[in-house]
């Protein structure tokens, strides 16, 4: 099966990769469905300590496959896109990520939910909410200014623009830059150190680090998601996909 997300357990670490490469690991709702069932074992099983985010095939995820995304919108809190939100937000286990190639939209925002993140010299990052028509969603909107302050989450999400690895870094978003040939084997590496550690210890200092904005992520998630839904069928947003699908450069100047 192409469109997947792949399960490996290498010790105590659980590696959940993104695969679906001919579309640069582009999520549909099955992949969210699968992401959110993987997300949920690993914090249930004793035997996983620490989990793992990767790509396939040189890229992390290009975001949401725009023309599935249109056909099975995002509606309600059983949607599997909002399923998975919820339990990545409360993962009660250190989660670290491996970036290589395009991380677009919820490739980035997942970040945000990440402990860790190691991202290639190729890695690139953009946030296109506004570009499409609608908004920042997986609280975003509350984390990067929290992350970076207002100008610089401005600066990445108002103008929608692409961003390298050096710039990620530089904001905050990422720990460290690595040549892209490294960047896998150092965040198992780094995965396998947080696994070693004493768990219960651990997940107590991973909750008192998101504890004090836990309850404010879950409200930005569902505020996100009520504004960012409707958006989806508004004028700026059917034009912006329609000129996507056409490979054509969208038109607003007609909205106001």
């Amino acid at each position: 099966m192409t469109d997947s997300i792949q399960i490996t357990d290498r010790g105590a670490v659980r590696e959940i990769r993104i695969h679906r490469p001919e579309k640069k690991n582009a999520l549909n709702t099955a992949m969210y469905s699968q992401l959110a069932d993987a997300v949920a074992q690993a914090g249930a099983a004793d035997s996983v300590r620490c989990a793992l985010f990767a790509g396939s095939q040189g890229a992390f995820s290009s975001g949401n496959d725009i023309q599935d995304f249109l056909n099975n919108p995002a509606s309600g809190e059983d949607h599997p896109v909002a399923q998975f939100m919820r339990v990545m937000a409360d993962f009660p286990k250190p989660a670290v990520a491996g970036v290589l190639g395009p991380a677009v939209g919820i490739g980035s925002t997942l970040l945000l939910h990440c402990d860790l993140i190691y991202a290639g010299q190729g890695a690139r990052f953009m946030l296109p909410f506004v570009n499409l028509g609608i908004c920042p969603e997986f609280a975003s909107s509350l984390l990067l200014p929290r992350m970076m302050g207002h100008p610089r989450a401005a600066e990445l999400t108002m103008l929608a623009e692409p961003f390298d690895a050096a710039k990620a870094y530089e904001y905050g978003l990422i720990n460290a830059v690595l040549d892209d040939s490294a960047v896998e084997e150092s965040a198992f590496a780094i995965a396998e150190k947080l696994a070693a550690k004493p768990p219960r210890a651990m997940r107590t200092t991973k909750d008192l680090l998101k504890r004090w904005t836990k309850a404010q992520v879950q409200e930005a998630i569902r505020e996100e998601a009520a504004l960012f839904m409707p958006m989806l069928h508004e004028p700026e947003a059917r034009e912006a996909f329609s000129a996507f699908v056409e490979k054509r450069k969208p038109d607003f100047s007609q909205f106001v």
